[in-house]
């Protein structure tokens, strides 16, 4: 009897003891909770910038750019290489990722071990050939080496010095790339040119006048004929005809990279370029693939550029 009454007693004790904690049970489950902060997970930094503005004053306009950062750069203090990727006649600042791909081309190098972590800048440069004009009105090249250049150096966390700076670029692009880094040595250590517009004088002089109106005359020459249109401007900036003419001290401090399909129309100027360098003893690497002047042909030989370029980086 003694025993079934302290058993009675100890239930008693135990459903005075659980019943307020199965009433604050439910009332947990019924009532909305607001006991502590929402947790505040934070945005994916965006590392594709496209269609930045800078006012340029030496065109007294905007200049567009996109940006390509690196996986780490919003998690490291480091500061990166830097290439400048060029755009082809007819895009702009969008194209080489739009069709050509190169910010997936890089994560993929940069993830593999294949690329060193880089940035790289694509500025939209019209129908400039990114050089100066002949009436020095659109003075492309000294707003990319006076303002474009300082500008991203301060915008971004590149290293500044020119062996960790890069140019590369496709068609028009090519063209402006080789020409920059001939005229500025001191800027670049690397130029990678793939399907760049090298033509010799005499494919200037002859062109149909619709075409060279259209494309050329506006920069090198106004709407002339013949012999008349390898002016100054044009002699200047010609690959070609600085590859023969320019100080070979300033030639052999850039590394050459030059890359054009063997279907293309402009290989005939690339394998000049290539013969010019060769005579002069230029260091420098020659490709002629199998293919056509199309973003097929620059999305499959970017990889190669940028690990050239990617090559110069390393000590």
């Amino acid at each position: 009897m003694i025993a079934r009454g302290l058993l009675l007693c100890f239930c008693l004790i135990l459903l005075t003891l659980t019943a307020p904690a199965q009433s604050r049970r439910r009332a947990q489950l019924t009532t909305p909770q607001n006991n502590g902060p929402v947790p505040v997970v934070s945005a994916p930094q965006i590392r594709l910038l496209e269609s930045m503005v800078f006012n340029s004053s030496l065109l007294n306009r905007q200049v567009k750019y996109s940006v390509y950062l690196p996986p780490d750069y919003y998690i490291s203090n480091r500061r990166y290489p830097v290439v400048y990727l060029l755009h082809g006649l007819g895009d702009n600042e969008t194209g080489w990722v739009q069709f050509g791909e190169a910010d997936r081309i890089a994560d993929e190098g940069i993830k593999s071990g294949e690329l060193p972590a880089m940035i790289m800048i694509m500025p939209n440069a019209g129908i400039t050939w990114y050089v100066n004009d002949f009436e020095n009105k659109v003075r492309y090249e000294d707003m990319f080496v006076q303002e474009l250049v300082p500008h991203i150096d301060s915008m971004f966390r590149t290293r500044t010095q020119r062996e960790y700076r890069a140019i590369s670029g496709l068609s028009m692009g090519g063209f402006g790339s080789l020409t920059l880094a001939m005229h500025h040595p001191e800027l670049f250590s690397s130029c990678a040119a793939l399907s760049a517009a090298v033509r010799t004088d005499e494919a200037i002089a002859s062109m149909p006048d619709e075409r060279y109106n259209t494309v050329f005359a506006p920069i090198f020459s106004g709407p002339v004929k013949g012999q008349e249109r390898l002016t100054l401007t044009w002699k200047r900036n010609s690959p070609l005809v600085l590859a023969r003419s320019a100080p070979a001290n300033d030639l052999t401090q850039v590394r050459w990279y030059i890359d054009c399909g063997d279907d293309d129309a402009l290989t005939v100027g690339n394998a000049m370029l290539h013969i010019a360098l060769l005579d002069r003893k230029i260091p420098h690497e020659y490709r002629a693939r199998d293919g056509a002047h199309t973003w097929s042909y620059w999305r499959t030989g970017l990889p190669d550029a940028l690990k050239f370029i990617g090559t110069g980086f390393h000590r």
